[in-house]
């Protein structure tokens, strides 16, 4: 994918700076991946958490999902890039630790992930109230362990009913990806900028990763299709 996406590039005149574009292009990619699997990891949990009978855990999940969607994301990154790292800095000074760096890249996955698990935790949270609860029992009573319940008879039905918000969140995190930049990460705007200003020629730049962007949301939307008819195998669509 990388060759293909490099001979798309050598197509253009880009001043011999398809190289960092592609460098950025591709840490766009891990970034948003990487940060979309934990999110997905922190909803689920939220989820199971928010669906449960115990008052205390839930109160605390709402409240996490309240305040992060209450607040804007890019004030969430500052906040979380700078704040940890001051946070972890003060921790290591008073335990005599030696001094812990949070790089751009974690830091852009820990907030994406920290941003969006709260989003997708609504997502599953619907689809958790969608499967009959009939099934849930069913399972139980078949012998399966609550473990099991969930990882034959729940979770693919939760991903089933998930699919279309899941896709509409993951747009969400390619295009929140582009904030990173703030802070320091060499990703695809990154690069474009300093590609821009070197040459003097930012809004074609620029225009370059609109159009990567757009592609990879293309291509994604791909993906959830096909995620899509994996996960309705055996449903019966009505007419």
């Amino acid at each position: 994918m990388q060759d293909l996406f490099s001979k798309a590039l050598s197509l253009v005149d880009l001043s011999g700076y398809s190289n960092l574009l592609l460098q950025g292009t591709w840490m766009t990619v891990k970034l948003s991946l990487l940060s979309f699997l934990l999110a997905m990891i922190l909803g689920i949990f939220t989820a199971l958490i928010k669906s449960s009978k115990n008052i205390p855990l839930s109160f605390l999940a709402t409240c996490y999902t309240t305040l992060i969607r209450g607040i804007p994301d890019l004030v969430l990154m500052l906040l979380i890039f700078y704040g940890v790292q001051n946070w972890v800095g003060e921790l290591t000074n008073a335990l005599g630790w030696k001094f812990i760096y949070i790089d751009p890249f974690s830091a852009g996955v820990i907030t994406l992930a920290f941003i969006y698990g709260a989003y997708f935790s609504e997502t599953f949270r619907g689809a958790l109230q969608a499967i009959p609860e009939g099934q849930k029992e069913a399972s139980i009573a078949y012998g399966l362990s609550k473990v099991q319940s969930f990882r034959y008879v729940v979770f693919p039905q939760m991903m089933r009913f998930s699919i279309p918000g899941l896709s509409n969140v993951w747009q969400v995190i390619i295009k929140a990806t582009a904030l990173i930049s703030i802070i320091g990460l060499n990703d695809l705007i990154n690069a474009a900028v300093e590609a821009g200003k070197s040459t003097n020629r930012v809004f074609f730049f620029l225009i370059i990763a609109a159009g990567i962007f757009l592609a990879y949301s293309i291509l994604s939307n791909v993906a959830f299709a096909l995620l899509k008819k994996y996960f309705q195998k055996g449903v019966k669509e009505a007419n």
